[in-house]
């Protein structure tokens, strides 16, 4: 028996999240153990490591067999799944967890398979006490903190009561480009998924259990509001998943808003209040550019979708699964997300006015997916005497209700994160941590 399992360990991620846990600074507080379909492959990646398989156990398990999945699952008390794409593969590994009361951290953004597990496995993972928290990558730990540090300045400085208006994220990446996993997982669902599943998933609160105000529809040019300067972008394409993990963050805390209404005390802090709206977009050089982005990108789209053609050129000229960047680029990456949210106006018609950043350093879809995704199965493990009192009930999770600050700090202790939050309008401006 592991602490943890990282599943599609001879992958391009899966290596990387090893690496990362290998060499983390509470190595020896946990153990770990690596799961993969060859068992040549597995053995080159222990030698890579200078780990033999009695520091590491190593398993072999074929993920489209239910009998090796169940065996590996058993093994440990989080499973990290790296194997997608997840519509295909993700939903027999979370179904084991969930009856063997295992929990469960993975890197999809697939929006459409999410949705089908809450629906079939969420009351389950209540009663067996399995916490399943999907989107532990770049999509869509950035965003999710992003709203979840902002709600906590504004009461901060504006009191419990206060709510938010809207919440909007402007990207800036740096030396980032899609990965061919992800890419792979994007012709999968146009090929595979019913049309009625990806047709769900464009509308507002698919995966929140409790109905909210609805965000501004896309469009072709975005803008910051309350910056220094002028800020423009285009449409972010991960935006559907990210506003979706955002907006289930929001409807759990408020669904316990609802039942708790006899303890206000205990849940309003977690509460972003009922007009709470978020949006994302990456920033580009001018509004012009943007457009121009926003035409180019719709046409290219629309090509993926309707034409099979086009879908096989991609196929040749992307990435493939597994590929991913060089050593030089996996340091030379870089994300910068900034945040700025308002809140809804007091009885005297004020609001108040939070920017919140976060800088990550390393390429953002590989090197930092795999940090920020190997924090999540570590807070499981270590920190699960402090982890939000929301997730000690188990169930479909974000990562904000499933770990709160613990991930947040957990982030920034890694060196390769800074997350912060200040006050713009209100009072006097003032940062917070």
């Amino acid at each position: 028996m592991v602490d943890i399992v990282v599943l599609g360990a001879t992958g391009y991620t899966g290596r990387l999240i090893a690496q990362y846990l290998t060499t983390h600074p509470q190595r020896s507080s946990f153990t770990f153990g690596l799961a993969a379909r060859s068992q040549s492959a597995l053995e080159k990646v222990l030698k890579g490591l200078n780990l033999s398989k009695d520091d590491v156990p190593a398993y072999i398990m074929d993920v489209t067999n239910s009998s090796d999945v169940v065996a590996v699952v058993q093994q440990a008390k989080v499973v990290i799944n790296t194997i997608g794409p997840y519509w295909r593969w993700g939903t027999s590994v979370v179904r084991a967890c969930v009856h063997y009361g295992k929990h469960y951290v993975d890197l999809t953004g697939e929006v459409h398979w999410i949705k089908d597990i809450i629906f079939e496995l969420d009351y389950a993972a209540v009663k067996s006490g399995s916490i399943v928290v999907p989107c532990c990558g770049l999509d869509s730990v950035p965003s999710d903190i992003l709203a979840f540090i902002a709600n906590k300045t504004l009461k901060s400085f504006g009191g419990p009561s206060t709510t938010i208006d809207l919440s909007t994220s402007a990207w800036k990446l740096g030396g980032a480009s899609i990965s061919g996993g992800t890419f792979s997982t994007i012709l999968t669902a146009l090929e595979d998924v019913p049309k009625r599943k990806l047709l769900a998933i464009r509308q507002n609160f698919a995966l929140s259990p409790v109905e909210g105000t609805h965000s501004a529809p896309p469009r072709m040019l975005y803008t910051l509001p309350h910056s220094d300067r002028p800020v423009y972008g285009a449409w972010y394409f991960m935006a559907i998943t990210n506003s979706q993990v955002v907006q289930r963050s929001w409807g759990l805390y408020e669904l316990a808003r609802r039942l708790n209404h006899h303890n206000a005390t205990a849940v309003a802090p977690f509460s972003y209040g009922p007009n709470f709206k978020y949006e994302e977009f990456v920033i580009l050089p001018s509004a012009l550019y943007a457009m121009v982005y926003s035409i180019v990108f719709a046409a290219i789209a629309a090509l993926l979708v309707y034409f099979q053609p086009a879908r096989r050129l991609a196929r040749r000229i992307m990435p493939g699964p597994g590929e991913g960047p060089s050593e030089k680029q996996l340091q030379s990456g870089s994300v910068k997300i900034t945040n700025i949210t308002t809140s809804s106006p007091n009885s005297q018609g004020e609001k108040i006015v939070v920017r919140s950043i976060f800088r990550g350093r390393g390429d953002p879809g590989y090197f930092l997916s795999s940090i920020m995704i190997s924090e999540c199965a570590l807070a499981l493990v270590l920190d699960g005497a402090i982890l939000p009192q929301i997730s000690t009930g188990g169930g479909i999770l974000t990562p904000m209700t499933a770990f709160g600050d613990v991930l947040v700090e957990r982030l920034r202790r890694s060196g390769h994160v800074d997350i912060e939050s200040e006050l713009l309008v209100g009072t006097e401006a003032r940062k917070t941590r």
